[in-house]
C-alpha cells in the first residue's frame, strides 16, 4: 500500500495516542507488524516549544521514514508554523488531528471541536498544506453530533485544499469512545472523492479488520486502544488476512520478553522518575488481560522504582508459569 508518497509494508498503522505513542512504543509496534506508526499528537501552541514534553514526543531516533508527527490547534498560524517547524526537524508527513475528543482538547476549539466551525476547518487545512513541502494528512471523526455528521463535506474540504491521505474514526465527537464504531461513512465518501482513506475505530481483532475493510472499502486500517493491550495484534490481523487462518498467540516466554523489554525502554527512555510513572499504564493494560495476575497489582502499580517494577513484573510471569503447568 502507498501511504502519502510511502510505500508500506502492509495496510496497518498504529494510532497517535496521547501519552502512549512514544517512540519505545512506536518501534515496539512496528516489530511487531504495524506498516507505520504515528507520533503522540504535539501542540501547536508556541509556549510548548522546547519542553521536555514536547522534545520527548517528537524523539524518532532510530525509527524508519515516514516519520509522522501528528499537530493539534486550532489556530491556522499556528498550525502552518508548527508544520514547518517539525518538518525542519525531520517530519516526512505532518498530520493533522480533528479527531481527538478530549475535553482539554476540545475546551481550545482543537481536536474534534473543529467539526463545528467548517470554515476554520478549511482555513487550517489550506494553511498547513501551504506551509509545508511535505505531505499533510487528516485525522477526523464522522461529526459533532449525530444529528451533524459533516463527514462528506469534510473530505470534500479536504481533498480541495491538498490532503494527501484521510483517516476517520467511526465515531461522532459526542460519543468519545463509546457505542459501537459505524464505518459505512468511509463507503459514502469514496463515491465523492479520490482521497486514500483509513478507517479507524473498534479494529480489535483479525475479523474485525477484516470485516471493516469489506465494510468501509478503506485503503488500509489505523488500530488504537487495542493495540496498547496486545501489541502483537498487527501481525495476528496481517497474518489473518494474508491467509485466512489465525496466528498462535504470543507464547508466555515470548509476551515476557516483549512487554519487559518495553518495560527498559520506557525505564531508558523517560527516566528513572518518569519512566516509572509512563510504564504504569502499560503495565495496567496487562493486569487487564490477565486477572490472574492480580494478586501483585497493587505492588507493581506503586513500585517506585524501575528494578523494583521489572522485578514485580517477572514474579507475574513465574506464576503464570506455575499455574499453566
Amino acid at each position: 500500500m502507498e501511504y502519502a508518497g510511502f510505500n508500506m509494508t502492509n495496510r496497518l498503522i498504529a494510532a497517535p495516542m496521547a501519552g502512549v505513542s512514544d517512540r519505545p512504543f512506536r518501534q515496539l509496534c512496528r516489530a511487531l507488524g504495524a506498516g507505520l506508526s504515528v507520533s503522540e499528537m504535539v501542540a501547536s501552541n508556541p509556549r510548548t516549544v522546547g519542553t521536555r514534553k514536547s522534545r520527548l514526543r517528537l524523539d524518532h531516533s532510530g525509527e524508519p521514514s515516514p516519520r509522522i508527527v501528528q499537530i493539534a490547534g486550532g489556530c491556522p498560524v499556528d498550525m502552518a508554523e508548527a508544520a514547518r517547524r517539525n518538518v525542519d526537524a525531520g517530519a516526512d508527513i505532518i498530520d493533522i488531528n480533528m479527531g481527538c475528543p478530549a475535553k482539554k482538547v476540545c475546551r481550545k476549539a482543537a481536536g474534534s471541536a473543529l467539526l463545528e466551525n467548517e470554515p476554520l476547518v478549511g482555513r487550517i487545512l489550506e494553511a498547513v498544506v501551504r506551509a509545508v513541502d511535505v505531505p499533510v494528512t487528516l485525522k477526523t471523526r464522522t461529526g459533532p453530533d449525530e444529528d451533524r455528521r459533516n463527514c462528506l463535506r469534510i473530505a470534500a474540504l479536504a481533498e480541495a485544499c491538498g490532503i494527501a491521505v484521510l483517516t476517520l474514526h467511526g465515531r461522532t465527537r459526542a460519543q468519545r469512545f463509546e457505542g459501537r464504531a459505524e464505518h459505512h461513512s468511509i463507503r459514502g465518501i469514496r463515491a465523492q472523492c479520490r482521497l486514500p482513506l483509513i478507517a479507524n475505530g473498534d479494529i480489535d481483532s483479525p475479523e474485525s479488520a477484516a470485516r471493516v475493510l469489506a465494510e468501509s472499502g478503506a485503503n488500509g486500517l489505523m488500530i488504537g486502544r487495542a493495540a496498547c493491550r496486545r501489541p502483537w495484534l498487527f501481525r495476528e490481523i496481517q497474518h489473518f488476512l494474508d491467509t485466512g487462518r489465525h496466528l498462535p498467540p504470543p507464547t508466555l516466554d515470548e509476551e515476557y520478553e516483549l512487554l519487559a523489554g518495553l518495560l527498559e525502554q520506557i525505564h531508558d527512555f523517560y527516566g528513572e522518575r518518569d519512566g516509572v510513572r509512563m510504564a504504569r499504564k502499560h503495565l495496567n493494560w496487562y493486569f487487564e488481560r490477565v486477572p490472574d495476575a492480580a494478586a501483585l497489582r497493587p505492588d507493581i502499580m506503586q513500585a517506585e522504582s524501575s528494578a523494583r517494577q521489572r522485578h514485580l513484573f517477572l514474579r507475574t510471569f513465574d506464576l503464570r508459569a506455575r499455574a499453566a503447568a
